[in-house]
């Protein structure tokens, strides 16, 4: 029993709302009642061929994954897509299986439509990695037309297993995950406030317990990113300042600026032991001596650090409300902004001008060139190379998000290679135990696969291994030629990322952020203006979806391959507009309340403001290579002693002075 509850808070540490164990269940079950039930067709009815089987498992794992429509009835709809689609494309491969060089060509016209499919929408992304991977299979293993009618059981059978497991048996319900998500990000919040505790019984901060905060404060924001995905959003996207959707994420934007705060002032004036623990345990009569404590203090830094902390514990009882709230009524004034609007499909245009054209054309090139390198290394095992260089360029934006995938990757597959052999050898004779490790592996590959693709390829090759060893066919041979066709596959994806049509990790960041300095532009001249109350609120939710593509296309700056001296500074510099987004939306709030500024100061502010963008802006991802040190009075860039517009405004400029200290 304490072993179990281990588990579980483990998983919630790591997994707020159980999201990553739901995906990697579904994908888990489906494979093996797909496995199941074609095994029991081929047993009781008649002989399936071996294509049947792997359409069935691969098809099993892009319904489980690609398939990410909000309603259930769009997820048969894009399933029964691509079940035909996946036919189609096998009975195309069947009628060409003698003609090698029309086969090979329909092959890259179907990775070009796969490609340029995921522009469209996740509905058409879907069905075109359903086209992709079976088309694979059909030229891999060259089935007959007249198998054509077997081999279409392994895709009606995964189609129909991953819908009834996503829809009946592992459900989604974004009530229960938001209440968890919204439950773990308070936890995290007692967590900080336990480690500041246990940090500040001596008076001071060693710079273990400074990393172990930092740490703890990731770990935050990533419960709070997983939180904000939960909420519904209005169909219409036109929040009020005081719609249901509006109010939770501004909880949970002030809980986590509350604890970065508390975090940062920390480490330059460790607050009161007895100021944490009145905050912990709830004890209102020993904080409220703390807070009066605060207002004589005359260590200016220290009572910024005190009323950080009274802060955090507001953001903490606001949240608490919410979640007995949504405990109580299960989010119904959430329910109504639920309801599923009609995205109208945007085309691509077939034109190098057009980013979907040219991110179509330099898949189908990186394929194949993959294609002819690989049937160089061999005619059998080529497809292993054209799979890496069609797959390293999925969820990528830039060259940079590339080349990380393709490194994944090929370390995953190494590493996968030499454990699996090892695991396959253990269990050599043994099918039962095989079989087991496999169904744990192909678990822990897509348990993981949210946070590192790497991971994922490194179990699902242990899966591949021990395959081969159930069948006699692993061989040193097979595997390093496998090694080797990953390597090359992923070798050519990169070069034709980095060297036809290239997105340029810093030309996509500066893209990101002209469209966030242009969105906070327009909020603050809304502002300014005078503009109503409800274009500034929209504006705000413009400039936060602006940051979000600002911290996605720096993430790559980050990565350790990247060439730059410190990558901390890319964190820092995401800080600087998280905090500058935060203020300036918590601004757009204040100011629809209340427009009133006798003495000016704000519209002063404002114009400043401006001025600072207009100077700032064209400088583009430069400030993220700019050397900073920590100011040494952080109560200047966090005056929490005042509140209201001014405060909102004031911090806007703070934080862009910051970009360029």
């Amino acid at each position: 029993m304490h072993l179990g509850h281990q588990l579980r808070d483990w998983l919630a540490a790591n997994d707020p709302a159980f999201s990553r164990l739901r995906q990697a269940t579904r994908v888990t079950l489906t494979i093996a009642f797909s496995f199941v039930i074609l095994f029991a067709i081929h047993i009781a009815i008649v002989p399936l061929p071996t294509i049947t089987y792997a359409l069935g498992i691969l098809l099993s794992i892009q319904g489980g994954l690609t398939v990410r429509d909000t309603l259930p009835s769009q997820q048969l709809v894009t399933r029964l897509l691509g079940c035909v689609a996946s036919i189609v494309v096998v009975i195309l491969a069947a009628l060409f299986v003698d003609h090698r060089y029309i086969s090979d060509f329909v092959f890259l016209l179907i990775i070009f439509a796969a490609s340029w499919g995921r522009a469209i929408g996740v509905r058409w992304n879907a069905v075109g990695m359903f086209a992709f991977m079976s088309y694979f299979m059909g030229a891999y293993f060259q089935p007959k037309l007249a198998e054509i009618p077997l081999v279409g059981f392994g895709s009606v059978v995964a189609v129909l297993v991953a819908h009834a497991v996503r829809v009946w048996l592992l459900p989604d319900d974004w009530r229960r995950d938001l209440l968890r998500a919204l439950e773990s990000v308070r936890g995290r919040v007692n967590q900080i406030l336990v480690e500041l505790a246990a940090a500040v019984s001596d008076g001071k901060l060693s710079e273990g317990e400074r990393r172990a905060l930092t740490q703890s404060e990731e770990r935050l924001k990533e419960a709070v990113l997983m939180a904000e995905s939960f909420v519904p959003k209005p169909a219409d996207s036109a929040s009020s300042v005081d719609s249901p959707d509006a109010e939770v994420a501004m909880r949970l934007f002030d809980i986590h600026l509350a604890a970065e705060s508390v975090i940062v002032l920390s480490q330059h004036a460790p607050p009161s032991f007895a100021l944490v623990h009145s905050v912990i345990d709830h004890d209102e009569a020993l904080l409220r001596r703390e807070i009066d404590s605060c207002e004589s203090m005359e260590d200016k830094d220290r009572a910024e650090t005190a009323r950080a902390l009274i802060w955090l514990d507001e953001a903490r009882n606001a949240l608490g409300e919410l979640i007995q709230r949504g405990r109580s009524t299960g989010f119904r004034a959430l329910e109504a902004s639920q309801a599923a609007s009609s995205t109208p499909v945007t085309w691509p245009k077939l034109s190098l001008d057009d980013p979907a054209t040219r991110s179509s054309l330099q898949i189908t090139l990186a394929t194949s060139i993959a294609m002819i390198l690989g049937l160089m290394l061999s005619r059998e095992r080529w497809f292993w190379a054209v799979l890496t260089a069609f797959l390293v360029f999925n969820n990528t934006s830039s060259r940079g998000d590339t080349a990380v995938r393709a490194m994944q990757r090929s370390v995953g597959t190494v590493l996968g290679i030499v454990i699996g052999m090892l695991l396959a050898a253990l269990v050599e004779g043994h099918m039962a135990a095989a079989i087991v490790l496999s169904v744990i592996s192909i678990f822990l590959a897509f348990y993981f696969l949210q946070v590192s693709y790497g991971a994922m390829t490194f179990f699902i090759t242990i899966v591949l291994c021990l395959i081969y060893g159930m069948t006699g066919a692993l061989s040193f041979h097979l595997l390093d030629l496998r090694v080797e066709e990953t390597i090359l596959g992923a070798v050519t994806g990169t070069l034709v990322a980095f060297f036809v049509f290239p997105a340029k990790t810093r030309s996509i960041l500066d893209t990101a952020l002209l469209k966030w300095f242009d969105a906070l532009r327009a909020l603050l001249n809304a502002a300014f203006g005078n503009g109503s109350g409800m274009e500034i609120i929209q504006l705000s939710q413009k400039l936060d979806a602006a940051y979000r593509d600002v911290a996605t296309a720096a993430r790559p700056l980050g990565a350790s391959w990247y060439v730059v001296k410190r990558p901390g500074h890319i964190r820092q510099t995401l800080a600087i507009f998280m905090a500058c987004t935060y203020w300036a939306r918590i601004f757009a709030r204040n100011i629809v309340d209340s427009r009133d500024d006798p003495d000016g100061e704000i519209r002063k502010s404002l114009e400043e403001n401006l001025k600072r963008i207009d100077a700032i802006a064209p400088k583009g991802s430069d400030c993220f290579f700019v050397q900073r040190k920590t100011p040494r009075t952080v109560g200047q860039n966090l005056p929490l002693s005042r509140h209201g517009k001014r405060l909102g405004v004031e911090m806007v400029g703070s934080m862009l002075d910051r970009l360029y200290p």
